[in-house]
C-alpha cells in the first residue's frame, strides 16, 4: 500500500562508488531521445490541475508546469487536496466543476472515476508519447478495460532494502543478491549480536510491500495480475509459497529487532530511525525510495553514504521484477489544451525538469542517471526502467479500499496477524480469500 506518510524529498548527498555498486544496476546511456515538440500556441488557454502534493512536491511540480506555460502560452493552476483528494474530486465532479487534470495516487481510483464516466480517454498523441517514452506496463497500469487514461509522472520504487553501511563494514557484511543469501546474512548478523531487520509491523501497508515483492518474484507478473484482479483465489498454492517464504524471516524472532512483539509495535518512521540512528538498533529495513527522506529528516546519516540500498533479493521466477507505486495524471475535460498538457507530462523534458530538483523518480526510459539530482536516485530510477514490462503496481493499491487500504482490516490486519503467528499459513490464506471475496462483491 502507498504510505499516507508524506514522502519527503531525498537529500543531495555525495555518493561513494561503493554506494553506486550496491544496487548492481547497469546505467544506460538513454540519450536525449523521446522528446516532445510541445510548443503549440495555447495562448489564452487556462487549465486547472488538482492533486495530492503539497510542500516541496508542489513547488517542484509547479516548476514543471511553468516550463509548459513558457512553451505554450497556456496558464496552469495547481490546487493541492492532500489526503482528501478523492472526496474533493468527487464533490467537484458532482457539482459539474471538475478540474481539467487530476493526479491520482491509486490505480484503483483511476478505475473508480473511469467507471463513473468522469475521465476522458487519452488521445492518440498522448498514447504515442507513452509508447515512445515508457514501457508498455505503464500504459496498462493507467488503463481501465483496455482504455488508456493515466500518464504516470512521479513513481516510487518499492523493491529496495536500505542498509547501514558503517554497520555492514564493521561486521564484514555485503549486500546479498538472492533470498537465500539474504536470510543467511540476517542469521550471520544475529550471530554476531546485530539485529538484522527493522520491520514496521504496526503499519500493515509495510507488510503488504513485503508480500508483494515476494509474490511477484515467486508467482510471476501474470499470476500477480490475476491475484490483483481476484481472478485466482487467495487460497491458490502460489499464495502459500509466498507466505511460507516470508515465514522464513518473519518466523525467526532473532532476525527481527525487538522480536515479534516489538516489531508489531514499530511504526514506519521508527523502523527507519532504528537502522540509521547514531546508535542503530538494526542493520536493514525493507522499503521504498522515499525512506531516503526519512533518513535525511530524522537522522544524522547521509543518504548514499551511511544509508545505502540494494535491490530486494531475488527469490525465484522473475528476476528483476519491481513493485512500484505512483501518481498518474488523468484528463477530466476533453479539449486540446488538456491533452497537450498530458502529452508534455509524458515527455522526458517534463521528467528531467523535476528529476534535477530531487525527491523524484520517473518511469521515463529516455532519462539518464545524470538527469537526477544525485547518482543514487538515478540508479534507483534505472532499476524501474530496466524492469520494463515486469514492473507491477502495488497490489494492495489495486484492491477495493476495504481490503487493501484499511487500518485494522483486510490485507493490513491479516498480514499483521500472520506476522504474529507465521505458522498459520492456511488460516491466513482462507481469511484473505474471504475478505477479498467480500470486498470484490463476490
Amino acid at each position: 500500500m502507498t504510505t499516507h506518510t508524506p514522502r519527503p524529498r531525498l537529500a543531495r548527498p555525495t555518493t561513494t562508488s561503493a554506494a553506486l555498486l550496491a544496487l548492481g544496476l547497469t546505467l544506460t546511456a538513454c540519450g536525449g531521445g523521446g522528446g516532445t515538440d510541445t510548443g503549440a500556441d495555447l495562448g489564452g488557454a487556462a487549465l486547472e490541475v488538482v492533486g495530492p502534493w503539497a510542500g516541496a512536491e508542489q513547488e517542484s511540480f509547479e516548476q514543471v508546469l511553468s516550463l509548459f506555460e513558457e512553451r505554450t502560452g497556456a496558464t496552469v493552476e495547481y490546487s493541492g487536496a492532500g489526503d482528501d483528494l478523492q472526496t474533493v474530486l468527487q464533490t467537484r465532479i458532482q457539482g459539474g466543476d471538475a478540474p481539467d487534470v487530476a493526479l491520482i495516487p491509486q490505480a484503483g481510483l483511476i478505475e473508480h472515476f473511469a467507471e463513473e464516466g468522469a475521465l476522458t480517454p487519452l488521445s492518440d498523441d498522448v498514447v504515442a508519447a507513452l509508447d515512445e517514452n515508457m514501457a508498455g506496463a505503464w500504459t496498462d497500469i493507467g488503463s481501465v478495460d483496455g482504455t488508456p487514461y493515466g500518464v504516470y509522472l512521479k513513481v516510487a520504487n518499492k523493491s529496495l532494502v536500505w542498509y547501514n553501511d558503517p554497520l555492514f563494514a564493521e561486521t564484514g557484511a555485503t549486500p546479498p543478491e538472492t533470498w537465500e543469501d539474504f536470510v543467511a546474512l540476517a542469521e550471520n548478523l544475529s550471530d554476531v549480536g546485530v539485529d538484522p531487520l527493522s520491520v514496521a509491523g504496526a503499519d500493515g501497508w509495510v507488510l503488504t510491500d513485503w508480500f508483494e515483492n515476494v509474490y511477484l518474484q515467486t508467482a510471476g507478473p501474470e499470476m500477480y495480475d490475476q491475484l490483483a484482479a481476484h481472478e485466482i483465489p487467495w487460497t491458490d498454492p502460489s499464495v502459500e509459497v509466498a507466505l511460507e517464504t516470508l515465514a522464513e524471516v518473519w518466523g525467526r524472532e532473532r532476525l527481527l529487532a525487538g522480536g515479534t512483539e516489538g516489531t508489531l509495535q514499530t511504526d514506519f518512521p521508527t523502523s527507519v530511525v532504528n537502522v540509521f540512528s547514531d546508535d542503530p538498533e538494526a542493520a536493514m529495513v525493507v522499503g521504498a525510495d522515499f525512506i531516503g527522506g526519512v533518513v535525511s529528516d530524522s537522522t544524522n546519516a547521509a543518504v548514499g553514504d551511511d544509508a545505502q540500498v540494494f535491490s530486494f533479493p531475488y527469490v525465484a521466477g522473475d528476476e528483476g521484477a519491481v513493485v512500484v507505486a505512483g501518481d498518474a495524471a488523468v484528463a477530466m475535460t476533453d479539449d486540446a489544451a488538456t491533452m497537450e498538457l498530458l502529452r508534455f507530462l509524458a515527455s522526458p523534458e517534463a521528467a528531467a525538469e523535476w528529476a534535477a530538483l530531487g525527491g523524484f523518480l520517473s518511469p521515463n526510459r529516455n532519462l539518464t542517471a545524470d538527469d537526477y539530482a544525485d547518482p543514487l536516485t538515478g540508479q534507483v530510477a534505472e532499476q524501474i526502467v530496466t524492469a520494463g514490462d515486469s514492473v507491477r503496481f502495488d497490489l494492495s493499491d489495486l484492491q477495493p479500499a476495504a481490503f487493501g487500504a484499511t487500518v485494522g482490516d483486510g490485507m493490513w490486519q491479516t498480514l499483521q496477524d500472520f506476522l504474529a503467528d507465521p505458522s498459520d499459513v492456511g488460516g491466513t490464506m482462507e481469511r484473505l480469500e474471504a475478505e477479498a471475496a467480500q470486498a470484490h462483491g463476490e
